[in-house]
């Protein structure tokens, strides 16, 4: 924490005595069971406050320890952004920084006795929050093209991080933001909460306690995109007026710039590829993150990646790629294979007739375990559970506020998973550019069989923007 702003009790008791304003002190002032004192909250800015970003701002007011002072967004307010509350559906909600304000103001002034409570400030640029505003930590939750500048940016000042997946746009990015972090020391969290499900942790003990043998396959799956798909080819030709209030051009940020067009935002900027990675990169790093710790995978070696009809401006309908890995110490190589759009791998003849396969599959040599358990039913019944050895999680947001605040790193941390997930998610898509298997050399951040293929490792920020 910033200990220039904050206020140890002593100091706000003598000061209250010496005023002889107060005779008792509130509870809220003091903390307590149940209670912290303003003094020893950590300060929150919300920076994206879309459906995604709304949606993390409600869940990180109802932590005591946090303080959310201030939010960030482009757009002031419109309607158009899908709900990430999957209880309600999939319907379109308005969003932004002044419905942001408004949730988070409200919030608080339940907590006040007057009911009221408007200290928290809207900003449209991140670069003035964090020049304004001393804050703890950030959660990012805008689209994928601008998460590194704007997580390297509060990297720089030491300001914790939580940042939607994927961790950046590009290969490099998260390279240089994972080193960041490391040599910062700050807290830091990936939006991909199923790590910590005890569901991530039964597949780790059960590939750990030999239940299907050595893992030397495995299959993930994705449906088809839950966002419109472009009617056109390439670009749209209209270049209708800039709604009111939104700020086109910080909302391009890195990317080179282009004549706005409600094909690109408020949500829909997924499908191209200037601004968003995919379903690959939007998921990848869901499915793929309980693969990488139970099979403790580090680089791949090849990359290889087909698709449905590819366009240079837009993510493809469906894509395959196979990934092989190494061995590791006592594990044998292993190749992973990604399906996205709609397809799928072939049904395991172990699967009973007219269960729905689930969207995990791992091949070992004595079994194979779909999602967290094997198959069929008949042989997981027979083994039972694995031996329980790794601790529950407290909840995948509780990680990253009790690694704020001094607690141990969270699970899917930039340093030790999500740099190197998002790495290797996003190489997926660089095969798929290069339209040819490529060769990697991790620790070099380098394809090595094809020098052209590298230029899709990273990409050339417009004027004014760097890391």
């Amino acid at each position: 924490m910033h200990k220039q702003t904050r206020i140890s009790r002593r100091t706000l008791l003598n000061a209250a005595a010496a005023a002889g304003s107060l005779a008792i002190v509130p509870r809220h002032v003091l903390g307590g069971e149940g209670h912290v004192a303003p003094s020893e909250k950590t300060t929150l800015a919300s920076i994206g406050t879309g459906g995604q970003g709304l949606q993390n701002t409600a869940i990180f007011l109802e932590f005591p320890e946090i303080q959310v002072i201030a939010v960030c967004d482009v757009n002031r307010e419109s309607g158009g952004y899908i709900s990430w509350n999957w209880m309600q559906g999939k319907e379109q909600h308005t969003a932004g920084r002044e419905p942001a304000r408004r949730m988070v103001d409200e919030f608080y002034g339940k907590q006040q006795p007057s009911g009221k409570y408007r200290a928290c400030k809207a900003y449209h640029d991140y670069r003035e929050l964090l020049d304004k505003e001393d804050v703890d930590a950030v959660m990012i939750a805008t689209p994928d093209h601008t998460h590194a500048v704007i997580a390297m940016a509060a990297i720089k000042r030491g300001k914790h991080v939580y940042c939607e997946k994927p961790l950046t746009w590009s290969v490099e990015e998260a390279r240089r933001v994972a080193e960041a972090a490391k040599a910062a020391k700050v807290a830091t969290q990936l939006g991909n909460q199923g790590q910590a499900t005890q569901e991530a942790r039964i597949v780790c003990e059960m590939i750990w306690d030999g239940a299907i043998g050595p893992v030397r396959e495995v299959h993930a799956w994705s449906g088809p995109r839950f966002w419109p798909w472009p009617t056109w080819e390439g670009r749209p030709k209209e270049t209708p007026p800039i709604p009111d209030g939104l700020d086109w051009d910080l909302w391009l940020g890195p990317a080179p710039y282009r004549p706005y067009h409600p094909a690109y935002c408020p949500w829909t900027w997924r499908n191209w590829w200037e601004f968003g990675t995919g379903i690959f990169g939007d998921l990848g790093c869901h499915k793929l993150s309980t693969t990488f710790k139970a099979l403790k995978l580090g680089h791949p070696t090849t990359v290889e990646a087909s698709s449905t009809k590819m366009d240079p401006e837009i993510y493809p309908l469906g894509v395959l790629a196979h990934f092989e890995f190494p061995a590791r110490g006592d594990m044998p190589p292993v190749t992973l294979h990604w399906y996205d759009g709609g397809l799928k791998p072939q049904r395991p003849k172990e699967l009973e007739p007219g269960r729905n396969m689930d969207d995990m599959i791992y091949v070992g040599e004595k079994g194979i375990l779909m999602g967290h358990r094997l198959i069929p039913e008949s042989r997981m019944k027979a083994y039972g559970r694995p031996p329980k050895i790794l601790p529950r999680s407290p909840g995948h947001h509780k990680e990253w506020v009790d690694a704020c605040r001094g607690g141990p790193p969270a699970g899917s941390n930039f340093v030790d998973h999500a740099g190197l997930l998002t790495e290797v998610c996003l190489l997926g898509n660089v095969a798929l550019r290069a339209g040819k298997l490529i060769q990697w050399d991790g620790e070099k951040m380098r394809v090595t069989n094809d020098e052209s293929a590298n230029r899709f490792l990273r990409r050339e920020y417009r004027e004014g923007w760097s890391l």
